[in-house]
């Protein structure tokens, strides 16, 4: 498979992902994390307790698609980390929305706003 069969086939899996999915790819594109991390971040999102049931299978599938690196951080703690591929999933979904958000010059620069306060 071509590298361009490899990305198109990664985007395809990613237009599946649930909402919870590409919120837990978005705070790993940040720095790695281990599970507690992610699931704290993901409760301050939400406003509300992420159960580990929810959490840690969902975790599981984006590491089987490829979107996710899994790595022992010790005996007791495995780290995650965004693949190459969970970027590009990233980004693909930032294009489209941009895509469809801006409209015209005063959305443009209501997104040029945004970017430049993460700054």
């Amino acid at each position: 498979m071509s590298e361009t069969q490899t990305v198109e086939a990664d985007l395809e899996v990613a237009r599946e992902l649930t909402a919870f999915q590409r919120n837990i790819l978005v705070i790993l594109s940040e720095e790695p994390r281990y599970g507690l991390a992610i699931k704290r971040e993901l409760e301050t999102y939400y406003d509300s307790e992420v159960n580990h049931g929810r959490l840690y299978p969902n975790l599981d599938d984006l590491v089987e698609m490829g979107l996710v690196e899994k790595s022992e951080l010790d005996k007791r703690t495995n780290q995650y980390s965004l693949t190459e591929a969970g970027h590009d999933v990233l980004l693909d979904q930032l294009s489209w929305v941009f895509g469809r958000f801006v409209t015209d010059d005063s959305r443009a620069d209501e997104l040029e706003a945004l970017i430049d306060e993460q700054r």
